[in-house]
């Protein structure tokens, strides 16, 4: 499943602009919610499509979500995302990044509140049944409602989180400045309409998918693996500490199910190798078990038998 992020900002900020750099594709409108696929930068990944002559080339993605507006309802919609994106306004004459900052993470708050709270009103029917359960919940709904009605997210509550509520004050918030203090978005907008050596002439930095992705990488303790074939070479993100067995199930679930052994490579001594078959030769080739920790920049090939 690919890493999801959505984007917030009030109105004016650049938001549906920075939708249009990240996924190089127009949005759908004003008042309407954009939904695409940013392919994520990764110099390894050609590297070794070269190296096995891979016909397909397959880039490591983010599902990039960008809601109209800032209401409870429409920041309901971003309740599966990995993280949020808020595009605050540094460009305006009397711009102020920070206020509208503590303004996003406010509506967050907001729309967490409103989430609790409607949930309490169903929940408080079921309770006279009498279910333990159901009283439990309860509990956990009414202290979680005062919490956030004192004016604190859920990021700092110290009791127990339902995870089916999926709250938004718990996920990452990473603030986008579209401005001179930050990323120029006008800008990524148009570059993203060019070829990515032609883009990098005009840019004095990162672009504005790697400076996000970076951040993002940081923030959610983001790897990347491949897998490499002539068929296809593929670049896939996932959670530092994650296991051998996760890679395979986010491959493919059938993978996971009938996991055998692993494959394991890291990127650069498959390079310097030349292949698979002298990379076993030398040693730095090993078979890996579910448990094992899969590193950034390894290859994997996966053996298993439904």
């Amino acid at each position: 499943m690919a890493l999801e992020v959505g984007i917030v900002g009030l109105s004016g900020s650049g938001k549906t602009t920075l939708f249009t750099a990240l996924t190089r594709t127009g949005g759908a409108g004003f008042g309407k919610e954009n939904v695409g696929m940013a392919s994520i930068p990764d110099h390894r990944l050609g590297q070794l499509a070269e190296l096995v002559g891979a016909r397909k080339v397959t880039p490591a993605t983010i599902r990039v979500v960008d809601v109209p507006g800032t209401g409870p309802a429409l920041l309901g919609g971003l309740r599966q995302v990995d993280a949020i994106l808020a595009v605050v306004d540094g460009f305006s004459a009397g711009a102020d990044p920070a206020r509208d900052l503590e303004t996003l993470e406010l509506e967050l708050l907001v729309a967490d509140r409103d989430h609790v709270e409607r949930r309490l009103e169903r929940v408080r029917k079921q309770a006279k049944s009498g279910a333990a359960a159901v009283r439990r919940e309860l509990e956990v709904l009414t202290e979680l409602l005062a919490h956030l009605e004192s004016g604190e997210t859920l990021r700092s509550f110290s009791g127990e989180l339902l995870p089916e509520l999926e709250p938004l004050t718990t996920k990452p918030l990473l603030a986008v400045e579209n401005g001179a203090g930050g990323i120029d978005l006008q800008l990524e907008a148009e570059l993203s309409e060019l070829p990515d050596d032609e883009a990098r002439s005009f840019r004095e930095g990162l672009s504005a998918l790697d400076e996000i992705v970076r951040r993002l990488g940081d923030a959610l303790g983001l790897i990347t693996f491949f897998t490499a074939g002539d068929k296809e070479t593929r670049a896939w993100t996932l959670r530092r500490g994650q296991t051998a067995l996760e890679a395979a199930a986010t491959i493919h679930s059938d993978i996971a199910r009938g996991f055998i052994r692993c494959e394991t490579i890291t990127w650069s001594d498959l390079l310097d190798a030349g292949s698979h078959a002298e990379a076993s030769k030398r040693g730095t080739q090993r078979l890996e078990g579910k448990t094992y920790v899969v590193q950034d920049g390894d290859v994997l090939n996966i053996r298993f038998n439904l």
